[in-house]
């Protein structure tokens, strides 16, 4: 057979395009859930699109599915690096964050499945497995397209969600918290950032709550967790945020739900999102690495 004219070509091109962009959007969502990072997952859809440009479209039975079984390798691959590089980073790694469109929370599983808090409960699966768990909970997959996607027999994927499930299942926020509560929690939140009036902040915090920031190395923030109510307390008696600068606080949506964008002499200086379980803060998640902001003045479209 020869090989195709300039037209074809052309031809190939407009329609992998259109069936490429067609999906993009479910494609960022995928990545990001398996990366935790925004620029990682432009990264991946990259890699994606020159594999996709190169496939015979003719051989494509679904083509959905057949760019999710590409993202979702070359994401994998992706994450086992990030894995090496997480290693060496300073102080907690958090999440990237994202400013989301306020019809994502409306779907409360997409929401989730986004959420700082999430995120932070599937790094601590292992690649594999939170490939199938996103997959399989957040996209419905079946398991033939899933054991595709990642290499592995249907009945080992089988088993990998069910073991994934039982270990998110343990380690997710405990008891159902409307997004109402959590509003209610960040703009007490928003008073302790511009007032310096904790009390009503100290009255949401849970007694095991567990504060991290996210510097990297770049801006100041905590080198470690901190740990209960005591702790948490000093940390923001002795001012978690500067307080010689001008700084303003918007509530914002932050991964599908409400989160604060802290500005100081004007400028992003971070991001705060918080976990909140039965009306109390169990985590909060300060993130002020630069690198990491910049998909929190402009909304990111996440879909299933």
């Amino acid at each position: 057979m020869e090989p195709p004219g300039p037209l074809d070509r052309a031809d190939h091109i407009d329609h992998a395009t259109r069936a490429f962009v067609a999906h993009r959007n479910l494609l960022f969502t995928v990545a990001y859930e398996m990366l935790g990072s925004a620029a990682d997952a432009e990264d991946v859809l990259q890699e994606t699109w020159l594999r996709w440009a190169d496939v015979d479209l003719a051989t494509v039975r679904e083509e959905r599915a057949y760019l999710v079984r590409i993202v979702t390798r070359q994401a994998l691959d992706r994450l086992r690096a990030l894995g090496r590089r997480k290693e060496s980073y300073v102080g907690p790694w958090l999440p990237e964050p994202l400013l989301t469109a306020p019809d994502v929370a409306e779907d409360v599983e997409l929401a989730e499945s986004v959420s700082m808090a999430m995120l932070l409960v599937l790094e601590t699966l292992q690649p594999t497995e939170r490939a199938v768990f996103v997959l399989r909970e957040v996209f419905a997959l079946d398991y033939d397209e899933i054991a595709e996607a990642v290499d592995r027999s249907p009945a080992a994927v089988r088993q990998l969600a069910y073991r994934a499930r039982a270990h998110v299942a343990a380690r997710r926020p405990r008891g159902s918290t409307s997004p109402a509560e959590t509003r209610a929690v960040l703009l007490a939140f928003q008073r302790a950032v511009e007032t310096g009036e904790l009390q009503s902040l100290l009255d949401v915090l849970a007694p095991d709550v567990v504060a991290l920031s996210d510097g990297g190395g770049v801006r100041h923030a905590l080198l470690r967790p901190v740990v209960g109510i005591d702790n948490v307390a000093r940390l923001l008696a002795v001012g978690w945020w500067k307080r010689d600068a001008q700084r303003s606080v918007e509530l914002v949506q932050i991964n599908g739900g409400p989160g604060l964008l802290v500005r100081v002499d004007g400028e992003i200086d971070g991001v705060v999102a918080v976990r909140v379980e039965n009306g109390y803060v169990t985590g909060a998640y300060h993130v002020r690495n630069p690198e990491k902001l910049s998909r929190v003045e402009r909304e990111t479209a996440v879909t299933r």
